[in-house]
This record gives structure tokens, C-alpha cells and sequence, in this order.
């Protein structure tokens, strides 16, 4: 039985690169529960079918095989045999994941790979119902959040790196769109599992947070002194 690390939050809250970070410290495997909803979104778009036409996606679903495998210590997300890591990271794949994965044979597909992982490696897995539905047994859960202007900033910051222009008050309603959708979708929504530590990062830097997080393993999840790395 592996030991599992759950990190649920918000779009922008920065789990992505906390979690790789730490389970490069730890020698866990970081699956990246995003990606593969957003290599399955891209999936989707690529045929043609639109977030509210939801019998197609009940139908292309089982066309759809997304997997997880690591070269050189990287994930790679490989959709039906493509490697897409370079192409699941727009706006539009974005949206499309969010929209998609409140049906439930998408989440369906997705939470039997994730925790079919988890029970046989060390993981540490990021997401919005990690530690509520995906691995409600987890070691260690974190509901990482941020504001929403504080994220929409970071999210333009990654988009001018890469030369693209964009619109910080769009992207933060877009955020916004997406904090609603995610919370109030009836299938497994967003929300702090109540044995979840919440760590608010809007004014915290990487290296703060992911310290944060590594007392949070040695402690285990309920604050006490346990046996997490023995």
C-alpha cells in the first residue's frame, strides 16, 4: 500500500508546482490528476464536441485512453499513444477540463486510474477532490488555495514568459468562472476536506510553501508526531 499525499485547490493556486517539487524531495511519484483531465478536454475538442453537448462526451469517453508515464524523472501525459504534455496547457483545454469533468463517466474513467496508482506507489496527487473523493484515505491532505487576483496575476506571468499577451482581468474571470463551476458541480465539487490543512500561498513564496507542506508529511496529516517516513 503506498503513502499518499493529497493537494486539493482552486485553478492558479500553485498546486501543480508544489506538488512536483515535494515529490521530488520525498521520491514520490507526482501525478498530476489536471493534466490527465485536460488531455482528456483536448480529446474533445479535437473531435469537435462542445462542453454542454454532454451524450458525446459520454460517448468519446470510451474512445479515450489517457495514461501516465515518466522519462528522464519527468511526467509525460500521453493521450491514445501521444505524448500532449505541450498542448493540454491553454485556456481553451482549460475550460473544456473544467466543463467536461463534472460528467460522470469522465471522472469515472479518471478516479479508477488515479487510485488504481495510489495503492501500489507513493504518490503524491493534486487536484480538487483528492483528498474528498479520489483518496479519502490519504496521509496527508492540503486544500492549497489563493485569491483570485493573486492567481490571475501568477497565470499572466506564465503567458508573458512564454511571449503571449493577455488580459489579467480576463483570466481572472475566467478564474472565477471556473472556482464556481468546480464547487458547485454535483459530482464530486471542490471543497477542503475537513481533516484538510488549508494553506492560503497569496502572499507566500515557493520555497515558504513547500516548507510548509514538508512539516505537514513529517507531522502527518492531523498535526500529531507519526511514522509518515518511517
Amino acid at each position: 500500500m503506498g503513502r499518499n499525499i493529497a493537494i486539493d485547490g482552486p485553478a492558479g493556486a500553485g498546486k501543480s508546482t508544489i506538488a512536483k517539487n515535494l515529490a521530488k524531495k520525498l521520491g514520490y511519484i507526482y501525478v498530476d490528476t489536471g493534466a490527465m483531465y485536460r488531455a482528456m478536454a483536448l480529446f474533445f475538442l479535437r473531435r469537435g464536441i462542445r462542453a454542454e453537448e454532454s451524450d458525446r462526451i459520454e460517448e468519446a469517453v470510451a474512445d479515450a485512453d489517457v495514461s501516465i508515464v515518466y522519462e528522464n524523472g519527468e511526467q509525460q501525459v500521453i493521450l491514445n499513444g501521444e505524448n500532449v504534455n505541450g498542448l493540454i496547457r491553454t485556456e481553451e483545454v482549460g475550460n473544456m477540463a473544467s466543463a467536461s469533468s463534472v460528467n460522470p463517466k469522465v471522472r469515472e474513467k479518471m478516479t479508477e486510474l488515479q487510485r488504481r496508482l495510489a495503492k501500489t506507489s507513493d504518490v503524491v496527487m493534486d487536484g480538487r477532490d483528492i483528498g474528498t473523493f479520489v483518496l479519502p484515505d490519504a496521509d496527508v491532505k492540503v486544500y492549497l488555495t489563493a485569491s483570485v487576483e493573486e492567481r490571475a496575476r501568477r497565470r499572466a506571468l506564465e503567458y508573458e514568459k512564454k511571449g503571449i499577451e493577455v488580459s489579467v482581468e480576463q483570466i481572472a474571470k475566467d478564474i472565477s468562472e471556473r472556482d464556481y463551476r468546480d464547487m458547485h458541480r454535483e459530482h464530486a465539487p471542490l471543497r477542503r476536506a475537513e481533516d484538510a490543512v488549508l494553506v492560503d500561498t497569496s502572499d507566500m513564496t515557493i520555497a515558504q510553501v513547500e516548507a510548509r507542506l514538508m512539516e505537514l508529511c513529517e507531522n502527518g496529516k492531523k498535526g500529531g508526531k507519526g511514522d509518515f517516513f518511517a
